[in-house]
């Protein structure tokens, strides 16, 4: 039996309920620092934002910074603000400069450094500190920002024999220093990285795989713009050598990254601005990467599908395709959240989308977010490929136009476990140039 649903509480709330790319779509985010912590996966981004009337924002509007969580596998929680730029205790107000920040756990704390606009004026930016026993916060932040330092993008490295460094950018250079035990004051001065290419540098995000150092950075090419870059040490001060891209430009935008290991896949986290079609308006995505057994890394290439696996009750964003034939995608139209949707689909047209996980079976229907402007027509949900074992299958019907969205249901077929690639398989008359619009399914 299927049933048609209406639900407009999963239209406002699904919203946030992604991990393909971009990750979230309900306000814009940028420079995505992504950390685990206890075997969870966090996102530390700064925040765009359209400046408000009246302002006189610069050439980019950041007021503060949320925090993020993955649940399940697909699913990324906003934990709301984490710090607003007029909280900042040194900081000038309404300042609308608060860039990259970064956080990490020492012991049973979790620290997070941020750069903001100082109201001494002794700066560009300076770099402050907030203390927390989550991470989440809330953080209690330092009154002053840590002396010796200035600049933007803070990166942290916690050593294997507990040191932890600062690493930090401006102008054409970045600079690290090492922090004392209590994370709030720097061991010393801070002093410049050598070693790296000439030209414009920042984001710079230092990780250690197999007993060498990497630092990854933003390295700007006249010719091609904000690249991602890295180059290796077998000190954390450097010198370091240059070794080449992990990332090409990515439509003449910025691009600030970080890079973490999490359930066994190393992920490069990253920005772009596809949503807003505004290059001071980003997104956050991340990919897979991979190491050479060399040690060098491989150059990875952005994608649509990006990361996650969704499980039962996880929105499966099926415009983030794996693989598509006879259909395309385009922004969503009507009410709909921000995103994206399969449209002008085909007689036999299909999207693919791989790594679904069913778990032990305990699914017994599926959910899709459809509009149709006709009544003759169906698409079916099969495993592997458009042959593939039939799951499900769905009416195109009437919604009241092709922006006119609902939600409808129907049964699963039979048990699935595992986890299974899924192809969406649409099916009309001959020659008709369009089925139903696509948005999402959930298994339930």
């Amino acid at each position: 039996m299927k049933n048609l649903i209406i639900t407009l509480f999963a239209c406002i709330v699904l919203q946030t309920l992604y991990a393909q790319n971009p990750l979230v779509t309900h306000l814009y985010t940028a420079d995505p620092t992504a950390r685990v912590f206890d075997n969870k996966l966090y996102v530390y981004p700064s925040c765009d934002a359209i400046p408000p009337k009246g302002v006189k924002a610069p050439r980019f509007c950041m007021p503060g910074y949320h925090s993020f969580s993955l649940e399940n596998g697909n699913t990324w929680k906003d934990h709301g603000s984490v710090l607003d730029q007029n909280e900042v205790p040194w900081g000038k107000k309404n300042s609308y400069s608060m860039w990259a920040p970064d956080c990490i756990k020492k012991g049973d704390k979790y620290y997070y450094y941020y750069p903001a606009q100082p109201k001494d004026e002794s700066a560009f930016r300076r770099i402050g500190v907030g203390v927390s026993k989550s991470p989440t916060g809330p953080f209690k932040w330092k009154k002053s920002y840590i002396k010796g330092l200035d600049g933007i993008d803070p990166g942290l490295l916690l050593d294997d024999d507990g040191t932890a460094y600062i690493f930090y950018a401006g102008g054409k250079t970045l600079k690290v220093a090492k922090l004392k035990d209590n994370m709030k004051e720097i061991d010393g001065n801070g002093m410049k990285i050598e070693g790296l290419p000439a030209g414009y540098v920042e984001g710079p995000f230092p990780l250690k795989h197999k007993g060498k150092y990497y630092l990854t950075f933003a390295h700007v090419f006249p010719q091609e713009g904000y690249t991602i870059a890295y180059a290796t040490s077998n000190n954390p001060m450097g010198p370091y050598q240059y070794q080449g891209k992990i990332m090409d430009n990515i439509g003449n935008g910025t691009n600030h990254h970080s890079i973490v290991k999490y359930n066994n896949k190393w992920i490069l986290f990253y920005h772009w601005w596809e949503i807003s079609g505004y290059n001071k308006l980003r997104s956050m995505r991340a990919d897979y990467m991979e190491f050479n057994k060399d040690g060098t890394i491989k150059k990875v290439k952005p994608t649509l599908r990006g990361i996650g696996t969704p499980k039962v009750n996880d929105t499966i964003q099926v415009d983030r395709y794996s693989e598509i034939s006879s259909a395309k995608t385009e922004f969503v139209g009507g009410n709909e959240p921000k995103g994206w949707m399969v449209c002008d689909t085909r007689m036999m047209g299909y999207v693919k989308f791989n790594r679904v996980d069913f778990g032990n079976g305990e699914a017994t229907k599926i959910k899709a977010r459809v509009a149709c402007g006709q009544r003759n027509g169906s698409f079916e949900v099969r495993l592997g490929h458009f042959k593939g074992k039939l799951i499900a299958t769905f009416p195109a019907e009437f919604t009241g136009g092709w922006n006119q969205w609902e939600t409808i249901e129907t049964e699963l077929t039979e048990k699935v476990k595992g986890v299974q690639n899924i192809v969406v398989v649409f099916k009309s008359d001959w020659g008709a140039d369009k089925v139903v619009n696509l948005n999402w399914l959930l298994l339930q």
